[in-house]
C-alpha cells in the first residue's frame, strides 16, 4: 500500500520536473509511509524515499515505516540535513509544501541544503489522497462506526442541567473507549441559542429543557477521520422546532440523492439550498453543503455554490445542510457518504428522525 503511494508520488515528481520533494506535514508523512510520530521529515526522490527522525522515534519508525529508508538524525531533521550529503547537489530541484512549511523552517531548509533550488508546491499529497482505495475506505468506515456508536451512548447520558462541556467530555471518552485515536476536530455541543452557531464548540452553558442540541463530532481511526452531526430536542419539540428540523432533513436527503460520480459541487449544494431557500430560510444557511474527508477533516471536493470540483468514484464527502436562527436555535444534519458511479453509499447508521430526549 505505502510503496504504491510513494510510487504514484514519484510519478508527480517526474511530471513536475523535480528531483526530490521534502514532506514536512506529519499527516502526509503518515499517508505516504505509515510513520505516526510527531517529529520527522520525509524526502522522496525519483527512485527512493527516506524518513528522517531522531532517536526518540527510531524503534517506532522501524516498526511502522514501509517503502522508505529510515535515517536516524542526531537532532532536528531539518537542521541535520547539513550533514547528510546524499541530499545535497548544485541546482538540484527540491519541491516543498508551501502551505505547511513556516518561514523559519524554510530559512533553515535553505541554510542546510546548500545550493539546491527550492520550489514551492501546493496540494502535493492532497491530490493523491482525495480518492480512497479499499483499505482507506475501511478505515474511514471504522471511524464512522465509532462515531455512530458513541452518539447512541451519549443519548442515554445527556439530560437537562448538564453543561455542554460535560457532555462533550463524555462523548469524546466514549469514542476513545471505542478505539478512536482522538477527536477529528474540536467537538461541537451547542444547545439552545448556541445551536444557531455553526461552529459552537462546547461551552459551560447548561443544557435546558426545550433546547435544540447539536452534536457535531468525529473519530480518528489509524489516521482517518469521520464527521457526523445530529440535532435533538431536550424534551418535547415545539411545532416550530419540528418544522425547522424537517426542512433540514428534506434538504439533506435531496442533496444525498444528487451525489454521484461526474456531478459537480454546486449541483449537490443547490439541491439542499433550494429547499431551504423556498421554505423562507435563505439567510439562515450560510455555509456549503459539504466537503471531502479522509486523512484530515477538510479535503477536496468542496460542495458549495461556487465550487468547481467534480465528484469522482472513491471520494468520501459530507452532506450537512443547516438552518440557524439567531437567538432561537439551529439544526444541522450530517452524514459521510461514499461516491460511486451510480450514486452514493451513506456510511452513517445513526438515526436521523427528530429525537425528543
Amino acid at each position: 500500500m505505502y510503496q504504491e503511494r510513494i510510487r504514484r508520488f514519484q510519478g508527480h515528481l517526474r511530471a513536475d520536473n523535480l528531483d526530490s520533494f521534502i514532506i514536512s506535514r506529519l499527516v502526509h508523512i503518515r499517508y505516504l509511509c505509515g510513520f505516526s510520530g510527531d517529529t520527522g521529515l520525509l524526502i522522496v526522490d525519483t527512485k527512493r524515499a527516506y524518513l528522517l527522525c531522531d532517536s526518540r522515534f527510531h524503534e517506532q519508525a522501524k516498526r511502522e515505516v514501509k517503502g522508505a529508508k529510515v535515517i536516524l538524525t542526531k537532532s532536528i531533521p531539518l537542521v541535520d540535513l547539513k550533514d547528510l550529503k546524499q541530499f545535497h547537489g548544485r541546482n538540484r530541484r527540491y519541491g516543498y509544501e508551501i502551505d505547511y512549511l513556516t518561514c523559519g523552517e524554510l530559512k533553515t531548509l535553505g541554510e542546510n541544503l546548500g545550493d539546491v533550488l527550492l520550489i514551492p508546491v501546493s496540494n502535493s499529497v492532497e491530490s493523491l489522497a482525495i480518492i480512497k482505495d479499499k483499505a482507506e475506505f475501511e478505515l474511514v468506515r471504522k471511524a464512522v462506526n465509532i462515531a455512530d456508536t458513541a452518539y447512541d451512548r451519549i443519548l442515554g447520558y445527556v439530560r437537562p442541567g448538564l453543561r455542554e462541556n460535560e457532555v462533550c467530555a463524555e462523548l469524546e471518552y466514549q469514542m476513545k473507549m471505542l478505539g478512536s485515536d482522538k477527536p477529528s476536530f474540536d467537538t461541537i455541543v451547542a444547545s439552545g441559542y448556541r445551536s444557531a452557531m455553526p461552529h459552537g464548540v462546547a461551552s459551560d452553558k447548561k443544557i435546558a429543557k426545550g433546547d435544540f442540541v447539536i452534536f457535531d463530532f468525529g473519530a480518528t481511526y489509524k489516521g482517518y477521520v469521520s464527521d457526523i452531526t445530529r440535532t435533538i430536542v431536550m424534551g418535547r419539540a415545539t411545532s416550530r422546532q419540528k418544522k425547522t428540523y424537517n426542512i433540514v432533513l428534506k434538504a439533506q436527503l435531496a442533496a444525498i440523492k444528487k451525489v454521484k460520480a461526474g456531478v459537480n459541487g454546486p449541483v449537490v449544494d443547490s439541491a439542499a439550498r433550494d429547499i431551504i431557500d423556498k421554505a423562507g430560510y435563505k439567510k439562515c444557511f450560510g455555509h456549503g453543503t459539504g466537503h471531502g474527508i479522509g486523512i484530515y477533516i477538510h479535503v477536496q471536493p468542496n460542495l458549495g455554490p461556487r465550487s468547481k470540483d467534480i465528484l469522482k468514484k472513491g471520494m468520501i464527502v459530507t452532506i450537512e445542510p443547516g438552518i440557524y436562527i439567531p437567538d432561537w436555535g439551529g439544526v444541522r444534519i450530517e452524514d459521510d457518504v461514499l461516491v460511486t458511479n451510480s450514486g452514493c453509499r451513506v456510511l452513517n447508521k445513526a438515526p436521523k428522525n427528530l429525537l425528543e430526549v
